[in-house]
């Protein structure tokens, strides 16, 4: 006879089998191969396609994935994005990234910020004021739109390029004088290929910044890093190195923020 404990026991083994099944199902849906037949995942998983049926269809009740009517093959649904919204709400770029902003500073001594991007300018949303007496810093709130700014450039960077010329055709990013549209989108190329962009006194006569893209798990440009310092201590001997940390603080925010490391 079996007592209640042995009991209990085996159904928990088996509604903790079942969970692991719905997730490694889950997991199947990458964002090279967003769409999978059942046959597909029942190989991947190592259950028969019965099963893997049943799973899928009580997840397509959940609205978890849907099943495209023609092809019969599977895909993510919005019900996903219900079971994580909590989570999501608390990945504010913002306060995901003041751990490295401060990283930042610390190991390089100068001011970091982080800024996102409102349609129509650079805006700042979180600063680490550097230690030294003499530094750059701005108000939170702070908008900019010189196309020479070095958050500019990583976002104008990361659009089409027809947009950002068009974006700079309108007036709506002022184009620094002397510079010609097609010099400057390509200088946008350079940017986009470095992941780093610079602003060497062109919008502040004593004052040098870098930055560098903030990527989120769709690989899309959310945020970017800045690191702004006194030009006489951002000099082509340190520019190097100043530029790596900075690189590297906005990857380590990327990560956090759910990014693939980009090849």
């Amino acid at each position: 006879m079996t007592s209640t404990s042995e009991q209990e026991r085996g159904e928990n083994g088996r509604g903790a089998s079942v969970i692991v099944n719905v997730l490694r199902i889950i997991r199947c849906f990458t964002v090279e191969q967003p769409q999978q037949g059942v046959t597909e995942i029942a190989e991947k998983v190592g259950l028969h396609k019965s099963s893997v049926s049943r799973i899928l269809a009580t997840l397509e009740q959940e609205q978890v994935v849907r099943r495209d009517e023609d092809t019969r093959r599977y895909r993510l649904g919005l019900g996903l994005i219900a079971v994580a919204g909590p989570l999501l709400a608390e990945l504010d770029v913002r306060r995901v990234a003041l751990e490295d902003l401060r990283t930042l500073a610390e190991r390089t001594g100068e001011t970091s910020a982080l800024a996102i991007w409102n349609g129509e300018a650079s805006v700042t949303v979180e600063q680490v004021p550097s230690r030294h007496q003499i530094k750059h810093t701005s108000v939170l709130g702070s908008h900019y739109g010189t196309a020479l700014s070095s958050t500019v450039q990583v976002f104008l960077a990361s659009l089409d390029p027809a947009e950002a010329e068009r974006m700079i055709s309108s007036g709506t990013i002022r184009l620094e004088e002397g510079w010609e549209t097609a010099a400057y989108l390509g200088r946008l190329e350079e940017v986009r290929a470095q992941g780093l962009a610079l602003n060497d006194r062109a919008t502040s006569e004593d004052e040098v910044s870098l930055a560098a893209p903030v990527r989120d798990h769709r690989g899309e440009v959310v945020a970017a890093v800045l690191l702004a310092a006194p030009f006489y201590r951002a000099g082509a001997d340190q520019l190097p190195e100043l530029g790596a940390r900075t690189r590297a603080a906005a990857e380590a925010i990327s990560r956090r923020l759910g990014a693939v490391r980009r090849g």
